[in-house]
């Protein structure tokens, strides 16, 4: 029975230790309204118009634009992107699509998610969906891994027949994320997230004021650049998980120390 109770408390304190991982990986909430969220897109990398996770962009543009967004995404955090297009009551077919873009312009693949569709002749609207690889604490200098740091958005027509150019259209765009815990844990952080312009930021003077970073948005915890995890939690609860059964075990297979034949002492 004693071995029994001290399997229950390792039990217990393993599922203690969990509880947060799990609500680490559930969906990171959106905003509860969309008061100060951005009402243009911007036309270039440079000038894309940035954007919080959980907040919902719109814009007024023409058929054939190139419209850009900014936003941020950490370590850990597997960001999902949707767009909106509106189009004219009357149109030919039009086929639109969503790119992502990492802080050193390196296109993104989507994991999955409908990147580019066509809306067919009079179709109100078209829906877009890019889900990208979870982004990681570090990588290997060749390899393509998304990392920390700002995460750029195209939205453009790629086939327009020549009637249908520069007629009015209504974007909206909205970026969350999924907060994948641990198990996307990698050894290795970046010194600097890819924000461009970050690098040459002098630390004595205010962000705000400092004209050289490009990108003024960061995750609303700041950037962890991977340096906590739930695998630390995980870690530990295996630890005292062990010592436990080994205690345990030790109890349950020591015997009463006496040697044969002889009886218990009154």
């Amino acid at each position: 029975m004693r071995a029994v109770r001290v399997l229950s408390a390792a039990l217990l304190t393993l599922g203690l230790a969990a509880a947060p991982a799990a609500a680490d990986s559930s969906p990171s909430p959106g905003a509860s309204d969309d008061d100060g969220a951005p009402t243009r897109a911007g036309t270039s990398f440079r000038t894309a118009t940035e954007v919080e996770q959980g907040q919902t962009a719109t814009a007024r543009a023409s058929t054939g634009d190139y419209l850009y967004w900014s936003f941020p995404a950490d370590a850990g955090q597997r960001p999902t992107v949707r767009a909106t297009v509106k189009l004219p009551e009357s149109h030919a077919a039009e086929t639109w699509q969503i790119d992502v873009y990492d802080g050193l312009r390196r296109r993104q693949a989507c994991q999955y998610g409908a990147q580019t569709r066509t809306a067919g002749t009079d179709t109100p609207s078209v829906e877009l969906e890019c889900v990208l690889r979870t982004v990681r604490a570090w990588s290997e200098p060749w390899a393509n891994d998304p990392l920390p740091g700002t995460y750029y958005v195209r939205l453009t027509a790629l086939r327009l027949s020549t009637a249908d150019l520069g007629q009015p259209v209504n974007a909206e765009l909205r970026v969350g994320s999924k907060d994948m815990g641990g198990a996307a844990a990698v050894d290795g952080a970046l010194s600097e997230p890819l924000v461009p312009g970050i690098a040459t930021r002098d630390g004595s003077e205010e962000e705000d004021d400092d004209p050289a970073v490009l990108a003024g948005l960061e995750p609303e915890d700041g950037w962890t650049s991977g340096w906590w995890s739930d695998r630390w939690t995980w870690t530990a609860a295996g630890g005292v998980l062990a010592a436990l059964a080994g205690v345990a075990g030790y109890r349950l297979t020591r015997g009463s120390g006496r040697p044969p034949g002889v009886p218990p002492t009154a």
